[in-house]
């Protein structure tokens, strides 16, 4: 597919923009300008045209934090796209931000569109003119907010393109890096992806955006997702990590897989496993990145010290993968992207009913169910029901008699006998006659 990038300086509307194009809300809006950082990529379809859309952190020539980084980025996704829309405030003047960006566009020598943001009624339509002076022949108002002369603006964008073939369902695994802020979950996305797709800083909170980027791997098609890091909620203080947090959850339920990337440096803290609550709760595969080990000591003997601590911390999620590696010096990036297959295979696992009521028939000889008030539960049949993750109904006499570490002992047999590693699994109990 064709690729669009909005490119503009802070505050003119890029993000309210890319939202309406899109038709959700993925961008943050908000008054405060440079609130997108990061590249920020989306999907747009019109009139059987569908392109990928970028919204990119506003050029700015102060010396403002991340300033430089952020026009590197907008250079980036200027390199990426086949059309770029530059988004103008139409309530001001040209600036001189303005002016140096549309020599940036120029240079580049990508079809160009400038669209005057925030022209809302026929007063305000004299404004575009003094746009023409920036050197692009084809100027379109718009009003973001008030879905005002979106279809020019699309119409222009996709004039020249021919329509898209029948697009096929996406179906390719997503995963998603999760954790507290400063773990190395975007230098962990740009090693992987092997290019500064994130910005990376010391400071922590660099992410803001839950950023999706899609990538091959050994001949496939992935999408990482890097989200914005979790902060306890008692600091989140800036509405802006109101919004990020809110994000950061909606890409956790987007995902298949979840991986929580925690500093080996820092160790294991209590927020750690809160924050693997989260995708647990939201039923993913849960694969644990202990990031930063090329700052560990005698390494050998320290795996062994962690996979031992984090069987405890985490025992409410034993089955999680674990990986030790280095986004910095890449060291054993390589294990990454095997744990992450494995564990979506598994939670897509289909398992034959006979295999899995052979397993439980012997598994409830071996150990009968406890009984109370003499009665003893029953197990008749087991199916699997669904999977994502994988789901198993037990047809029984009673479910009132299942006791919780009988239910353990199920699960656990269920998983000793099939390859449910780095899933969550999803046990339920349906009486004989049918009750739930």
């Amino acid at each position: 597919m064709n690729t669009v990038s909005l490119i503009g300086r802070p505050n003119t509307g890029k993000s309210s923009l890319f939202n309406r194009l899109i038709g959700e809300k993925k961008s943050i809006i908000m008054d405060e300008a440079g609130i997108t950082r990061d590249r920020i990529y989306g999907k747009v379809t019109y009139k059987n045209k569908t392109f990928h859309l970028i919204d990119t952190g506003g050029i700015d020539l102060s010396d403002e934090p991340f300033a430089d980084r952020i026009k590197i980025q907008a250079e980036m996704a200027i390199e990426e796209s086949d059309c770029i829309v530059f988004v103008v405030d139409g309530l001001t003047d040209i600036t001189e931000n303005d002016r140096v960006i549309a020599n940036i566009l120029k240079r580049s020598t990508k079809k160009t569109i400038v669209a005057v943001n925030k022209i809302d009624n026929k007063q305000r339509m004299d404004n575009i003119y003094s746009f023409y002076e920036l050197g692009f022949e084809t100027v379109i108002p718009v009003s973001a907010e008030h879905k005002l002369g979106i279809d020019d603006l699309l119409n222009a964008i996709t004039s020249d393109w021919n329509e898209n073939p029948t697009l096929p369902k996406d179906d390719i695994l997503r995963f998603s890096f999760i954790g507290r802020p400063n773990t190395g979950k975007s230098s962990l996305t740009n090693a992987l992806l092997n290019e500064d797709r994130a910005i990376v800083s010391d400071v922590a909170g660099t992410t803001r955006d839950a950023i999706d980027t899609k990538f091959n791997y050994d001949g496939n098609p992935y999408i990482v997702v890097d989200t914005a890091g979790l902060r306890k909620k008692g600091r989140i203080f800036e509405s802006v990590e109101k919004y990020s947090l809110m994000r950061t959850m909606k890409a956790i339920e987007e995902s298949d897989v979840c991986v929580l990337v925690i500093d080996a440096e820092q160790g294991i803290i209590e927020h750690d496993k809160h924050i693997a609550s989260y995708a647990i709760d939201a039923g993913k595969c849960l694969v644990i990145a202990v990031n930063k080990w090329d700052l560990i000591e005698n390494q050998d003997s320290a795996i062994k010290e962690w996979k031992t601590r984090l069987k405890n911390e985490f025992q409410f999620a034993p089955y999680a993968k674990v990986v030790f590696l280095s986004a910095k010096t890449k060291k054993r990036i390589h294990t990454l992207m095997p744990e992450i297959i494995s564990a979506h295979e598994n939670a897509t696992r289909t398992i034959m009913t006979s295999a899995l009521n052979d397993v439980i028939q012997d598994a409830q000889l071996l150990h009968p169910a406890p009984s109370y008030k003499g009665r003893r539960l029953k197990i008749y049949f087991v199916n699997q029901s669904g999977n994502k993750p994988p789901k198993f109904t037990f047809n029984v006499n009673n479910k009132g008699l299942v006791h919780f570490s009988y239910q353990r002992y199920l699960e656990n047999t269920l998983r000793n006998n099939f390859e449910l590693e780095g899933t969550p699994i999803v046990i339920q109990f349906k009486n004989k006659n049918g009750d739930e």
